[in-house]
């Protein structure tokens, strides 16, 4: 799970089903979750700018208790 912060530019991650790490350039959000404009991390690839939006997840929260599991 991503919270609001944990991500910034300038930052190195693998996304999932990605092929190798990636560099954020800009976070910013949107209809239904976050989107990162990213380009590849490795050197040697050329600076193609990519948008990738990762989709929120709703949990409910009961007495301390998470539902969803």
């Amino acid at each position: 799970m991503i919270l609001a912060g944990d991500v910034d530019v300038g930052d190195v991650v693998v996304l999932p089903g990605a092929d190798g790490p990636v560099l954020v350039n800009r976070v910013r959000y949107g209809p239904g979750g976050l989107i990162f404009t990213v380009t590849s991390a490795g050197i040697d690839s050329p600076e193609q700018e990519c948008p990738v939006k990762l989709t929120t997840e709703v949990r409910l929260h009961r007495r301390g208790r998470d539902l969803a599991r």
